[in-house]
């Protein structure tokens, strides 16, 4: 018969949340509401480590403090890595996709994300659209979310750059290139698109928030 110590269960317990607690204040509120697929991985893989540990007696509290130090370390270097390079982050996060563009369904595109002519169907009409004729554009966001503009509707405000990064397919959906947005911004006076944190296009005009 295996003897839990419900002492050691606790201690264990204790420490998965204040690792999760920890994690969330180090690297952002994202956790809390994940908008990426490493912001949900990242809490299934502490889930399954606390779950899959906290009634193991063969696993000691040094060796569980050891494996949450290993799992803290790799989520702040995924951080760090995803802060630092736009490639890196484009292939851990994805970017938006573009599934409908006036009224045109890009079936390439719903192929290439993983959905269904039905999931589509289903994701338009859990927003009350029941036509692709009635969208003017619909964007599939990072975290499977379907963002709906539709046709008579005014645009959303559109983030062009988004920490020193042009969103080239943003840039598309609002019918610009980069050399346009480069010109325009330098004649704001920003000539380095990294001190950029954010700019937002809105009705033809920028909206630039610097480090």
């Amino acid at each position: 018969m295996v003897n839990l110590s419900y002492l050691d269960i606790a201690i264990k317990l204790a420490l998965g949340l204040l690792s999760l607690v920890f994690v969330i204040n180090v690297s952002g509120k994202g956790n809390l509401a994940p908008s990426s697929a490493t912001d949900q991985v990242q809490n299934y893989v502490l889930g399954g480590i606390v779950g899959g540990v906290i009634y193991s007696t063969s696993v000691t509290i040094v060796q569980y403090i050891i494996i949450l130090l290993i799992w803290l370390g790799l989520v702040l270097l995924l951080k760090w890595a995803k802060s630092s390079s736009s490639v890196v982050k484009r292939i851990m996060d994805g970017e938006p996709v573009i599934l409908i563009q006036r009224g045109d369904l890009d079936v390439e595109a719903c192929r290439h994300a993983g959905l269904t002519a039905q999931e589509v169907a289903f994701k338009l009409r859990s927003q009350g659209v029941y036509s692709i004729r009635e969208v003017k554009r619909a964007v599939l966001e990072q975290n499977g979310q379907l963002i709906i503009v539709k046709a008579g509707e005014e645009n959303p405000k559109y983030p062009v750059i988004t920490d020193g990064s042009i969103q080239t397919n943003v840039l598309e959906m609002v019918e610009h290139d980069e050399e346009w947005l480069t010109a325009r911004l330098k004649d704001m006076g920003y000539d380095n698109i990294s001190d950029i944190f954010l700019a937002e296009y809105d009705h033809g005009n920028l909206t630039v928030v610097t480090y």
